[in-house]
């Protein structure tokens, strides 16, 4: 049986010296602790504190989040990618209003739309104080480290093992701590890759690092594959105006708008005809690394064979949600 006594209050006297000023740290409103919880599920803190106060400035209160658009609510989620993560958002929050208050147990929070057991357990502790242990990447790198556990944290077995154990070392008396502390030890200590052993309050009886194991650990069995894939993205433009379209269901992106597109290598217009606006731009997702080349195509008739698109002014393409990859390659009134 492995010593876990003095895991937890050892843990928790580091987080009481080094613990991260957070905003949402600062209030027991569960609306603001769910979207932030929301914002860094795939998000680094830096960037997600700037969209965090966004939020909550644009829509003060879950009725007013609920009340907005889908595509308003897209627009202040851009630049953050994984936009099913503002979809869900959006959904959660006219859940929330139809319960006519905002969960407060685990078992309710965990129906709201995108919330998982590690998201519900973290509102839960936060928000209101309930002795739930929050398992996300932190906890498994710190726990595999400390006590040396190479079960694989992708499997059955390992998400099992890993919640006991973070469920017998949380305390009943500060459960927000620990799991508030969990997080911010693995984020600025015991990191992914070079992490600081020296400042570690458990180096002593760490076995990753008496048996020189911390960059074995956690283990994973399966390696993700990661797709790539081709775009080219041109703007269509007759006149001042042009063609653009929103992408729907099954792939990335979804809801978001975007100019013409073509996936692979064969494009449909005279290649001569086409002005380069950039091209080869790598663009990497977690699963996909994406390489695209944006044209200009200027035309004097709309193209009838133009379906699904809607033609708008150049300058009003600011105003519509995008990804982070044409957003940040749109082309300016200029050049074209």
């Amino acid at each position: 049986m492995k010593n876990y006594s003095n895991f937890t209050p050892k843990l928790l006297q580091w987080f009481d010296a080094y613990k991260r000023d957070l905003p949402w740290r600062h209030t027991k409103d569960p609306y603001a602790i769910w979207l932030s919880e929301i914002i860094l599920q795939q998000t680094r803190i830096v960037q997600g504190i700037d969209y965090w106060h966004r939020f909550m400035q644009n829509y003060p209160t879950v009725e007013q989040l609920a009340a907005a658009s889908e595509d308003q609510v897209l627009r202040l989620w851009q630049g953050l990618g994984y936009y099913s993560r503002a979809r869900n958002l959006h959904f959660a929050a006219q859940q929330i209003v139809e319960m006519g208050k905002f969960p407060n147990t685990f078992k309710e929070i965990r129906t709201l739309k995108g919330v998982g057991d590690y998201t519900a357990a973290a509102i839960a502790s936060f928000a209101f104080d309930l002795p739930q242990a929050a398992v996300d990447g932190n906890v498994y790198r710190v726990l595999s480290r400390r006590f040396g556990i190479d079960t694989p944290i992708d499997s059955t077995q390992g998400k099992k093992e890993f919640q006991l154990l973070d469920d017998e070392l949380l305390p009943s008396d500060r459960p927000g701590d620990y799991n508030q502390a969990m997080m911010d030890f693995g984020a600025t200590l015991c990191t992914p890759a070079s992490p600081n052993c020296d400042a570690c309050p458990f180096i002593e009886e760490c076995v990753a690092f008496r048996e020189n194991r911390v960059g074995e650990l956690p283990y994973k069995a399966k390696k993700t594959k990661v797709r790539t894939r081709h775009f080219s993205y041109i703007y269509i433009m007759c006149n001042d105006e042009i063609a653009i379209h929103q992408r729907g269901a099954g792939d990335i992106w979804q809801g978001l708008w975007e100019p013409y597109l073509v996936e692979g290598d064969e494009l449909p217009f005279d290649k001569n005809k086409l002005h380069i606006l950039n091209q080869n731009v790598k663009h990497v997702l977690s699963h996909q690394i994406i390489f695209t080349d944006f044209y200009l195509y200027k035309v004097d008739e709309k193209p009838a064979e133009i379906k699904g698109y809607k033609w708008i002014k150049l300058d009003e393409f600011s105003d519509y949600a995008k990804s982070h990859l044409v957003d940040s390659n749109l082309p300016t009134l200029k050049v074209l």
